[in-house]
């Protein structure tokens, strides 16, 4: 078989490689049989429009996949250019300039779970997390991390209609208060009114507690339990802490719990609510779904 037939731009290309390695040249050129003249010609040619684009599409995907502290891949990284920066750009052509830039989304690996158990007859919830409104259904759980101190437990509270953590605490014990803590911040939060929402919980002891349900009464709020050991019965928690957990928590390891507790608050507050696309709401962050379609006299 014949060798394919180098093009100019693939001989000159090599010229400047070599060029580079600080070769003369004029050796370079006559080595790979083109002309100097021909080179610093081709070195002055403007770039062609789609290589420039390129460029300037990849410096966006650059500085979008940084401030996403690197969890973006490519379908949040076309919406942020998109629907955030409203430039006309291919999805396909977001993936090639992520894959040649090196750059990739986190991601989790997928493991086995198990279907069983059956719902309780206190499940108010039955696995339907699609509500059509703004606090008609909580979610609610506990989270721990270790530190070298020693553990660092998160309860959150979440409301499902636009996946925003409305209540949260951290605590150094996985007691009732730290459920009821988070609870508080979500009821001060939202003030909805009595019996209109649902809180969905599992079966852990903070929850069945009677000072947790005497503040869930006293907060006008519908109690609901999952299965016991049922993941799925409290998917959309699962997956707040699965997200939470590949973009925070395992990014490193943390020395103190005061470390851990502020970074907790930072990603919850100032990435996870105002600036975190969910495929879910549209590729758009909690804090922004929620202005879009709330009512105007909707307030925390």
């Amino acid at each position: 078989l014949r060798p394919r037939k180098r093009t100019p731009k693939v001989i000159y290309s090599l010229v400047r490689e070599l060029a580079a390695d600080q070769i003369p040249v004029a050796v370079a050129c006559r080595v790979l049989n083109v002309s100097t003249s021909g080179y610093y010609d081709w070195l002055g040619r403007p770039e062609p429009p789609r290589a420039l684009r390129n460029k300037e599409l990849t410096k966006m995907i650059h500085q979008i996949h940084a401030e996403s502290r690197g969890s973006y891949g490519s379908p949040r990284v076309h919406a942020e250019l998109t629907l955030g920066l409203s430039e006309r750009v291919n999805h396909k052509r977001v993936e090639r300039l992520m894959r040649q830039a090196g750059l990739q989304g986190v991601y989790r690996r997928r493991g086995r779970r198990s279907l069983l158990n059956t719902a309780t007859e206190d499940d108010l919830v039955q696995r339907r997390f699609n509500v059509a409104g703004p606090d008609r259904l909580w979610l609610t759980d506990i989270t721990e991390h270790p530190t070298t101190e020693g553990k660092v437990y998160c309860a959150a509270v979440m409301d499902a209609y636009s996946r925003r953590i409305i209540g949260w605490s951290i605590d150094v014990r996985q007691d009732t208060d730290l459920v009821i803590n988070a609870l508080a911040m979500a009821v001060a939060r939202r003030n909805p009114p009595p019996r209109s929402t649902i809180l969905h919980s599992d079966h852990g002891t903070q929850y069945t507690s009677w000072a947790f349900g005497k503040r869930l009464r006293d907060a006008g709020l519908l109690g609901s339990m999952g299965t016991v050991g049922d993941c799925y019965d409290n998917s959309m928690m699962e997956s707040f802490w699965g997200t939470m957990q590949l973009e925070l928590l395992d990014t490193r390891i943390w020395k103190t719990r005061d470390e851990l507790a502020g970074a907790v608050f930072e990603w919850i507050e100032c990435w996870y609510n105002p600036h975190r696309r969910h495929s879910s709401i549209g590729m758009r962050s909690p804090a922004t779904f929620e202005g879009l379609n709330l009512p105007s006299d909707t307030h925390e």
